[in-house]
Formats: structure tokens, C-alpha cells, sequence
């Protein structure tokens, strides 16, 4: 480790001392069924995400919790992954896990690893800077963190208990907890989208943008790219790069999305408030933003368009697919497109059901569509399928009493987006979003525990002073 990396930290150990207040333990130990203590909160992804709601755990004296990761350490989250773009896309000075503590921003690694001309110089942050970063977060704050481990199921346990059961290296193990919050990401409560006409090709001809993607091996082969957002493009831009003889991108709009509403909404009206207002506003305000979908920096455009072999195609939604000897034909109101392998960045539909871990309570967690019915102008299938969370991120039951339990698991991820907007999985709305659940899985805690303190109260006898009775003068005496 560099001087200025240790300095660092020595400086991020005195900033977390000065601002401890109040440092009092306010939870005591519960035991779990097997007779071991149970968390107090199981946090399950150890991204960005886990490890800002981890450390604000930490600030608010819940000690007892864990985070769970199925990736082995330094590949959670997209970055090293399945993220195929150089920068992240969000302005290098916004600030997310660090939670407003200036010595854990980006910024302050960034100087002590790189120097501070650097970062005058630095544009956009590389995605491997920023998973590094990540890392030495973690281990800076000491967050307990369990890699190579992934959730199967959550079920209800005794005594108020919910049991994770785990799949790890040595088997499987069932952790148990009074609190469960999903940071999953991306994918949370569905998986990506492959669009119908194409769910019958062979495995080896059609992938999804997260996906394990070979593309040395789609060098000289023709490459059709399904969807028009900035992930799409990454992959395209990735498939041209490694060789692909000829790139199409279907877009399905007749004028391609260049704006972006996730720069108008990354104001703290916005993101801190969005969730206090009714199910109309909420409804309206969510709906314009995910149906003008995300759009691209001109970079992402550029790293395509530079490609004589790059094709996009405007107007042209995937009506019909088939097999052929020379290829897949795709089918489009503007002709067809000839292609040896297809990449989807269609993105993830909510689909409980198909996520093992949810199996248990799966047709029980109340949707948009079930809590709301917007005007006929306003209405979207799609987006009334997203999960209807209570104000502290829980889910909350479709049939009322079926399943009380899940009002301990917490959802924070993509599908959190109706609700509260983009705080699931988004840098820009960290610093708002992640106390607002931290607040509200202490509420929980606490609630849980009242007649406790109540009890605690009323035995509470610490003297803070003694008072000495003055001696008597002898004219006092009788």
C-alpha cells in the first residue's frame, strides 16, 4: 500500500471517530432455531450498493449483519463482468457509497492512488478504477463480506426469524435473520428479456447483454443487436472491436432516444421526495422516465459509429425470426437482417416466479397493477408489473395475512425503480436513496424491540451525580 493510501485511511478511521455520536449498542442478541446468534440483517450483493447499505448500517450501531455475494471477491456487480463500456457514465464527481463522508469518496482514492493532477485530468472514471475503489472501501470501513455464497430461498423461521437458505463451496448452510435486504442490481426480481420471436434459436446463436459473450469468437461474423440503449451499444461497439464482419442495431423507435432523464432527475427534491408522493404522481412521473428508457453519451454513439461495418437501423422492432441455412433472418418493417449471432439488450422483466430464491412468496408480492389503476392514457403493462414496496423498501403482500413475513425483506434494486425511483442500482441516487432505507430497516428493529426498551427505561437507575448533604453546624445541633 502507497503512503498516501495508508494516510488515507488513517485519515477515514479519525473522520468515522469524530462523527460516531450517538456510539450506544441498542440491539441485543437474538437467537436463530439452531441455537447460534441471528443477524439482525442479511444483506445479500456485496456492490455498490450492499456495501454503502452495509456501511450505514455500521453508523447506526446494527454491528450484527452480513453481506452475501454468489461472485467470488472483486467480481460483484457488472464492472468486470458483463459491463462492456471503457468510463462509467455517471459525472466523475458524483458520489454514492461514501455517503457524504469526504475521505471515503472516490475522489479522495483517486488522489491518494493516482495523485491529484490526475484527477484534474480525469474525464470519466474506468470501470476497473471504480471496481478497485470498491474494494477498498470495503476493507477501509471493515465491512464482513461472504463471496462465492448465493441465496436459494427465504423462508419464514420461529420467533420472527427469516431463514436464508445458502449455497457455498462446502455445501449449503441456512443463515438466519431478522432482516433481509436484496441489493441484487440488475437483475433483483426477473431476469433479461430474450423477446419471443427469438427464444427458439439454438443457444449458440442468441445471448443477452449480461451474459458470458465470447465475441473473439464472433470475429468475421455478422452480429445483430436488439434494443437501442447504452448497454446495446456497448456490446455492438464490443463485437465491432474484436472483429465482427458487419453489426446491425435494432432500434425499435422511429428516432433513436438521445436524451438521458436520469440527469433531470438527479436533483435531492427528486430523489429523496419522489417516494412521499401519491401513487398517481408517482405512477406519472415513473412512467414518462422508463418509457423514454435511458439514453447514450455522444462516446458511446461514437465507438459504433466510427465503424464502416456498423448498420442501425431506426423503426425497425423484430417482427419475425427464423433459422436458415445462411443465418438468422430477422424480420423488420424495414426489410430483413441476416445475422450469424444475435445479442439482446432488451432489458429485465419483473418475473418472480422465475427467481428461485422468491419461489416460496413469489405469487403473494403485490405489483403496481394490483395497488393502482392508472387513467387509460397512462396505463403500461410492463411497468404494473414491478413490485409495490412499502415505504422502507419491503415488499408488501398481494393477499393480505397470506405472507407477513415478507414485510422483513427489503428490495433494493432495479426493481425498486416505481417505487422510489432510480435508487436500486443507480450511483446518482446513493446518497439519498441508502439512508432512506437504512432509516427505515432501524425503524423496523426497533419496533420489533419496544416493549424491550420500554423495560430498559424503567430500570434505568445510573445516578450522573452525587449529591453531598452539607454537615450540620454545632448551632444546628439539639
Amino acid at each position: 500500500m502507497s503512503d498516501a493510501l495508508a494516510q488515507l485511511e488513517a485519515d477515514v478511521r479519525a473522520d468515522l471517530a469524530r462523527i460516531a455520536h450517538p456510539g450506544a449498542a441498542w440491539l441485543e442478541p437474538k437467537t436463530g432455531p439452531d441455537g447460534n446468534v441471528a443477524l439482525d440483517v442479511l444483506i445479500i450483493g456485496a456492490g455498490q450498493s450492499g456495501i454503502a447499505i452495509g456501511f450505514g448500517l455500521m453508523r447506526s450501531r446494527v454491528s450484527n449483519f452480513l453481506l452475501i455475494d454468489k461472485a467470488e471477491k472483486g467480481k460483484e456487480g457488472p464492472w468486470l463482468t458483463y459491463a462492456r463500456m471503457p468510463t462509467l457514465r455517471s459525472p466523475k464527481d458524483y458520489t454514492g457509497p461514501d455517503l457524504d463522508i469526504p475521505s471515503l469518496t472516490y475522489q479522495s482514492w483517486h488522489e491518494a492512488r493516482f495523485g491529484k493532477e490526475s484527477w484534474q485530468q480525469l474525464s470519466l472514471i474506468l470501470r476497473e478504477h471504480w471496481a478497485e475503489y470498491l474494494l477498498w472501501l470495503r476493507r477501509a470501513i471493515g465491512l464482513p463480506v461472504a463471496n462465492r455464497c448465493e441465496l436459494m430461498e427465504i423462508a419464514p423461521a420461529s420467533d420472527g426469524l427469516l431463514a436464508a437458505r445458502v449455497k457455498h463451496a462446502a455445501g449449503a448452510e441456512t443463515f438466519y435473520a431478522r432482516k433481509i435486504v436484496l441489493a441484487t442490481g440488475q437483475e433483483g426480481m426477473g431476469d433479461w428479456m430474450i423477446p419471443e420471436p427469438l427464444r427458439d434459436l439454438p443457444a449458440g446463436s442468441v445471448a443477452t447483454v449480461a451474459d458470458d459473450i465470447d465475441f473473439e469468437s464472433l470475429r468475421g461474423k455478422r452480429v445483430a443487436v436488439i434494443g437501442a440503449g447504452a448497454s446495446a451499444f456497448d456490446n455492438a461497439a464490443t463485437a465491432l472491436e474484436a472483429g465482427a464482419a458487419h453489426v446491425h442495431l435494432l432500434c425499435r423507435r422511429v428516432q433513436i432516444q438521445v436524451i438521458q432523464p436520469y440527469r433531470w432527475l438527479t436533483f435531492r427534491g427528486f430523489l429523496r421526495h419522489l417516494s412521499d408522493l401519491d401513487d398517481a404522481w408517482r405512477w406519472r412521473f415513473m412512467r414518462k422516465i422508463l418509457e423514454m428508457r435511458e439514453g447514450f453519451p455522444q462516446a458511446t454513439y461514437d465507438r459504433c459509429a466510427r465503424h464502416a461495418n456498423f448498420t442501425l437501423h431506426e423503426g425497425a422492432p423484430l417482427e419475425a425470426v427464423r433459422q436458415t441455412a445462411g443465418g438468422v433472418a430477422l424480420q423488420t418493417p424495414r426489410g430483413m437482417v441476416m445475422a450469424d449471432f444475435v445479442i439482446c439488450g432488451t432489458g429485465i422483466d419483473m418475473k418472480f416466479s422465475g427467481r428461485g430464491e422468491l419461489s416460496r412468496f413469489a405469487g403473494n408480492i403485490a405489483t403496481w397493477a394490483d395497488r393502482y389503476q392508472p387513467p387509460e392514457n397512462e396505463r403500461n403493462a410492463r411497468l404494473g408489473r414491478f413490485p409495490y414496496l412499502a415505504d422502507d423498501y419491503a415488499f408488501t403482500e398481494r393477499v393480505q395475512g397470506e405472507t407477513p413475513w415478507i414485510q422483513d425483506i427489503h428490495l433494493f434494486a432495479i426493481a425498486s425503480t416505481m417505487s422510489f425511483g432510480p435508487s436500486g442500482s443507480s450511483i446518482n441516487a446513493m446518497t439519498t436513496a441508502v439512508p432512506k432505507l437504512v432509516n427505515g430497516l432501524t425503524r423496523g428493529l426497533f419496533r420489533a424491540d419496544v416493549e424491550r426498551h420500554w423495560a430498559s427505561l424503567g430500570a434505568y437507575d445510573v445516578p450522573q451525580a452525587v449529591v453531598a448533604r452539607p454537615a450540620r453546624t454545632m448551632g444546628e445541633q439539639r
